[in-house]
């Protein structure tokens, strides 16, 4: 599951928890009859009560808001990777599973076992790397300069 996914979950449920206590919060009023609150059968605890209730929907609203706000954030990232035109060569490596695109920013990608180590896709067309002096292994800097080498050799031939 995707965070986008996640959120859409999250905000089905909030939803349905907000209906529930909307709802209980209105039960609650209903007992009152259209009864005076202010007589000696304890009228402040059933308005504190109220309040209560009130404060729990105004949060919960909250938090609906902010998943929505953060489902709209997650829905612009998605739009700005579909904009961004990658390579075939490149989109192939991403459907294979070998490479991630990083959705931050959409022109770098990191190779699966790969630590710190990212493949950058230059305006020309091209590509170039960062932080390779920082893959901890050689295991992985064998990895790393596999992919990497054979994606420029693959760009070159296309180009």
């Amino acid at each position: 599951m995707n965070r986008l996914d996640i959120l859409k979950a999250s905000l089905v449920n909030k939803q349905a928890q907000f209906d529930a206590k909307l709802q209980a919060h209105m039960d609650c009023v209903k007992q009152a009859k259209g009864q005076p609150l202010n007589d000696k059968r304890n009228g402040q605890a059933t308005l504190s009560k109220w309040d209560r209730q009130n404060d729990a929907l105004r949060t919960l609203n909250d938090s609906i808001e902010k998943t929505k706000a953060a489902i709209e954030k997650e829905e612009s990232k998605t739009a700005l990777i579909e904009l961004t035109e990658i390579p075939e060569q490149i989109k192939a490596l991403i459907d294979a599973g070998t490479i991630t695109q990083w959705r931050k920013h959409p022109t770098y990608f990191f190779v699966n076992g790969v630590d710190k180590a990212r493949i950058v896709l230059m305006k020309n067309g091209g590509i170039a790397h960062k932080f390779l002096s920082s893959i901890p292994s050689q295991e992985q800097y064998a990895i790393f300069r596999d992919v990497f080498n054979g994606l420029r050799k693959e760009l070159a031939q296309a180009a």
